[in-house]
């Protein structure tokens, strides 16, 4: 298996589809980087040479936020929310969906799992 940026890379894969298995690297942004540095999509992965690879390497390591760096950027910039006590960042505190989506229905991957209330108990007719 090919290692860019710290990561295995599948070897069987069309480079393409390979790089997106990088935290932070989609199909769009793996297409512009191939196109920057001159390499074709269709090769696999475990055809690349050792050259074409620092060269991905690099050039992914010095434009792009990435892995960890990323996941720390993203921590930090929801913390910033979450301190400031704006909307969004109270959303995130009370554990509820930020981006304005329903939460009378659906919303469970936010809310988590169903915490049944009891009913209210009719009361007993007086006679």
């Amino acid at each position: 298996m090919p290692r860019i940026a710290g990561v295995d890379i599948p070897a069987d894969k069309p480079v393409l589809i390979a790089l997106t298995y990088i935290y932070g690297v989609g199909r769009t942004l793996s297409g512009k980087i191939l196109q920057a540095l001159g390499i074709d999509e269709k090769i696999r992965a475990k055809d690349l040479h050792e050259d074409q690879l620092s060269a991905l390497g690099a050039y992914i390591e010095k434009n792009h936020t990435i892995e960890g760096a990323l996941r720390r950027q993203e921590t930090q910039n929801i913390s910033l929310l979450r301190n400031i006590g704006c909307y969004r960042g109270m959303r995130h505190r009370i554990g509820l969906p930020v981006r304005g989506q329903r939460t009378r229905t659906n919303a469970r991957t936010r809310k988590g799992k169903r915490k049944t209330v009891a009913g209210k108990r009719i009361a007993a007719e007086k006679t």
